[in-house]
């Protein structure tokens, strides 16, 4: 581990990348694995269709954060475009917990619009599902790098994570507009 100094002490860095890089990967597997399960087969006592509007709603305060964060960040304000960022990790948490809560109590929502929409929604839906793998890992070393104050590493990721992160939340939200006439 390299050290270096930080605000008169000494600080060990800590390489972060494995535990990302496994995390990442066992989190899109676990949300693999919902689509090959059946649906919870028991009684519920309220409407699961609350959560992907709940999933748009996460997706929507993600992408506003994003682009504070981006404002703040462009003017020199790095306590204000950290604060965001945060934000926009503590919606996104919230909404996998939401996603996998509702794909662990359901069976996916079947596409029910013409074929032109049709093309139009897998498309948006393949790229938002691709790039939100990505994200993942992207998200997790640009913060951490942030953080650790390696400040030309964490230019260099965020550069590609805050374009993609902000696809991938303004996708969900039309995605979610796209399908939800057939929950």
């Amino acid at each position: 581990m390299s050290e270096q100094y930080n605000r008169n002490k000494l600080v060990k860095e800590r390489n972060y990348t494995p535990f990302i890089l496994i995390f990442s990967f066992v989190l899109v597997s676990i949300i693999a694995l919902l689509f090959f399960l059946p649906g919870y087969d028991g009684h519920l006592d309220f409407d699961v269709t609350i959560f992907p509007l709940l999933n748009a709603i996460f997706n929507c305060f993600t992408f506003i954060v994003l682009v504070l964060a981006l404002v703040a960040i462009k003017k020199r304000n790095i306590p204000l475009h950290k604060s965001f960022i945060m934000a926009a990790f503590g919606s996104t948490t919230l909404f996998l917990i939401s996603y996998v809560t509702y794909h662990f109590l359901t069976e996916p929502a079947r596409f029910g619009g013409s074929e032109v929409m049709r093309y139009v929604y897998f498309f948006i839906l393949i790229t938002h599902v691709t790039l939100a793998i990505v994200n993942v890992p992207l998200a997790l070393l640009s913060v951490t790098r942030g953080l650790n104050m390696q400040i030309e590493r964490h230019r260099k990721i965020a550069r590609w994570t805050m374009p993609i992160w902000l696809y991938v939340s303004l996708t969900g939200v039309i995605v979610y507009l796209l399908i939800s006439p057939y929950y």
